[in-house]
């Protein structure tokens, strides 16, 4: 089946490219232009007809890709044409009459190019997190993933594995042949060392997912301290309601911010008090969960009334700053335990303090993002593999202890398997090539 689509973005525009790829793609243009196929990597400008009735639809480039030396490993071509939204639906609809043609479904060019081996799984996503970039943080992190370190480091310690699980499954299938000793001490210590990097790699504080997903800022405190103020100021826009009237924000308000690169989501909670009310009481429990979930917590208080007993003193323990408004309305300095915290003494009314706030916040990102190792874990999944990776890494090394051999071969082979997982390469044969590689088996 031949796929096709529009690859650049949806709406009127100078240029529109759209992206063929299959064994019709060739048949597709020249059914197009009634011309043979271009020269294979140069921009020819052609005709673009009505198949039916040979009208001129538009006039513009055509780039052929014979496969396997394509994006997908298939034959592909792309149309330039003109943005018009016209153009493009004519387009579209002429390559539709050609046999076996369809409409490409999300991300299925990616999809195609790892089936046919021209990227592995961490490329595709990191293409992906690429065209989703909204900071130059994460089109930077996007970049780094698509030269491709993370993927060698996972492939290297899963080769490694392969390595070992050779050794295990050798003994298994032979086993009047005693392994030496330094090789049993060979396979201990190279298991331990894979473990060790596995766990290095997971002690990374999350930088990878929240660079990808955002920074989560919540702001929280009592009702009528000036939380929504406060996101608005921080937003530049109204994004929430505000009101006098205490519990105005029942439910979770969230802004993306660009913070000098950084990409941030704060948000905005719904006051917490003692309430009767049942929608309130669920917009408060919101707010405690997004609280408890936030990288980093405003609790913003009234100055006339400072009460830090409670949930308060709960926040405030970690990666928390307190923020003390309404500073226009204080007629007395502030108690001698409050400036001993992490603070901010600012007014929303008069726009006091606002700068040395949004500083204290950007240092904090900063200091976050500092980002000193190449191998990053930007998603749930890759971690997840880790995780069970390291977990039947230790079954195998206790059990290994023990020499139980058959046992301590499954969990080898289930490390490997979450390794490969990560990177989209599961090959049992591969530990075969191992063993023969390295063992003269029937000498």
């Amino acid at each position: 089946m031949t796929i096709y689509a529009l690859s650049s973005g949806p709406g009127m525009s100078g240029v529109a490219i759209v992206r063929i790829s299959g064994n019709e793609a060739s048949d597709v243009i020249k059914s197009l232009t009634g011309k043979e196929i271009p020269k294979p990597r140069v921009a020819t400008l052609r005709k673009i007809n009505n198949i039916n009735t040979s009208e001129l639809i538009d006039e513009g480039l055509i780039i052929w890709f014979p496969g396997p030396e394509s994006y997908t490993g298939e034959d592909m071509a792309e149309i330039h044409v003109h943005g018009g939204k016209a153009v493009i639906l004519a387009v579209q609809k002429e390559i539709s009459k050609n046999k076996n043609c369809r409409l490409a479904e999300p991300g299925e060019f990616t999809k195609l190019a790892f089936q046919n081996g021209k990227i592995n799984l961490l490329k595709a996503e990191s293409i992906a997190d690429l065209i989703s970039a909204e900071t130059e943080i994460q089109r930077l992190q996007a970049a780094r993933m698509m030269r491709g370190k993370s993927s060698e480091k996972f492939n290297l310690l899963r080769e490694k594995l392969l390595k070992i699980l050779s050794f295990v499954e050798a003994k298994i299938d032979f086993p009047e042949e005693d392994l030496p000793k330094e090789n049993l001490k060979k396979i201990k210590q190279e298991s331990l060392n894979v473990l060790n990097e596995i766990n290095k790699i997971l002690n990374d504080q999350k930088i990878g997912e929240i660079i990808r997903e955002g920074f989560k800022i919540a702001i929280v405190g009592p009702t009528n301290a000036g939380k929504s103020s406060l996101l608005n100021k921080l937003s530049n826009r109204e994004v929430a309601i505000v009101s006098e009237i205490a519990g105005t924000t029942r439910d979770v308000v969230e802004a993306h911010l660009n913070i000098d690169g950084y990409p941030v989501i704060i948000s905005d909670t719904a006051g917490i008090r003692d309430s009767k009310d049942e929608i309130e009481q669920k917009g408060i429990k919101l707010s405690l969960n997004k609280a408890e979930n936030a990288d980093l917590k405003l609790v913003v208080v009234d100055a006339k009334r400072i009460d830090l007993r409670g949930f308060l003193n709960d926040l405030l323990k970690s990666n928390a700053i307190l923020i003390v408004n309404k500073s226009d309305l204080l007629k007395e300095k502030l108690d001698p335990k409050i400036l001993k915290l992490n603070h901010v003494l600012i007014s929303l009314k008069d726009n006091l303090n606002i700068d040395l706030l949004i500083s204290k916040i950007k240092n904090i990102l900063k200091n976050k993002f500092i980002i000193e190792e190449d191998i990053l874990i930007t998603r749930e999944r890759h971690r997840q593999h880790l995780v069970q990776c390291g977990e039947h890494l230790k079954n195998f090394l206790d059990k290994n202890n023990k020499k139980d051999f058959d046992k301590a071969a499954e969990d080898l082979r289930l490390a490997t398997r979450h390794l490969g997982m990560i990177v989209g390469k599961v090959d049992v044969e591969e530990i075969l090539g191992s063993i023969f590689n390295d063992f003269c088996i029937g000498k």
